[in-house]
């Protein structure tokens, strides 16, 4: 059976393509998006467990991927 691990991010409007096509890269699948709770877009996203993987290895990516978009 496959294992999943699972990512939320929120999606800035005039940039929605940039942020999932960053993720898409990563090997995050977006599964769905919908109205965050105080307005903009939620994106979640999955991909398969890699054996061996750290246990908070999408807490990681999500980390890289907030340090690329503001440019660090």
């Amino acid at each position: 059976m496959t294992a999943w691990e699972y990512l939320t991010t929120p999606l800035v409007i005039h940039n929605t393509a940039a942020i999932l096509n960053n993720w898409g890269k990563q090997g995050w699948e977006l599964v769905q998006v919908v109205p965050g709770p105080e307005g903009g877009l939620v994106a979640y996203l999955k991909r398969p467990v890699a054996d061996g993987s750290s246990t908070n290895a999408g807490l990681d990516a999500a980390a890289d991927a907030a340090r690329r978009f503001e440019g660090n």
